[in-house]
């Protein structure tokens, strides 16, 4: 794995993320009890199926393309989720620099939902993205379709860039060998101290008053 994909604990008050192990297997398959809806418009176990997810995300790992995290409640000390950064691309040359990452896999069980966990999550994903491997964007894409996904990511600062039709495959059950049109957002380094500051400020609103948007 390239080096600046081997990530370390990123933690703050609020959430713990550690690298995806399968330690990680059985508090997933709890915090998946109930995510999925009739849709899903990304890949989520089931409560059966995570030991598969989480031997499938491993596996995407070993490529140096992808690393995965558990998400943990500092509070409760409970997994509540998965994220990672993938799709990682570097300048030329031999130096290593990565130019961006993307955020994504990214979802939560139904107890961490409204609360200050998404966001505390992302503040620790960007601030080590773009101080710690110093990338230059912070890509975030999603579903056209997924409406609460496209508002969440919105929430946490990222700016809307358009559509690419067909860019990818469908992740929705039925769909499969289908393509998504694909919502993009990203975040460049010119914009993460702001991005950062307000997302300071909503978690403290979050902490607050629970469920608030």
């Amino acid at each position: 794995m390239p080096e600046a994909l081997k990530i370390p604990v990123l933690s703050n008050a609020i959430v713990r993320l550690e690298p995806l192990t399968r330690d990680h297997v059985a508090g997933l398959s709890d915090a998946a009890r109930g995510v999925r809806g009739p849709r899903p418009f990304t890949t989520i176990p089931t409560p059966e199926s995570a030991g598969e997810y989480v031997e499938r995300s491993l596996d995407r790992a070993a490529t140096g393309m992808y690393a995965p995290f558990a998400q943990i409640d500092q509070d409760s000390d409970i997994v509540v989720g998965h994220t990672a950064y993938l799709t990682p691309r570097w300048f030329p040359g031999e130096d290593g620099r990565l130019l961006a990452l993307e955020i994504g896999s990214s979802w939560l069980a139904l107890s961490a939902r409204g609360t200050a966990i998404n966001s505390a999550s992302k503040l620790l994903l960007l601030a080590h993205a773009f101080e710690t491997c110093q990338v230059e964007r912070v890509d975030i894409k999603t579903d056209t379709r997924n409406e609460g996904a496209r508002a969440a990511i919105l929430a946490i600062g990222a700016h809307f860039e358009g559509v690419l039709r067909s860019w990818q495959p469908s992740m929705v059950e039925g769909e499969t060998g289908r393509p998504r049109d694909t919502a993009m957002y990203s975040i460049v380094a010119s914009e993460w101290p702001d991005v950062c500051a307000a997302l300071m400020a909503r978690i403290e609103r979050k902490v607050a008053h629970p469920g608030d948007r």
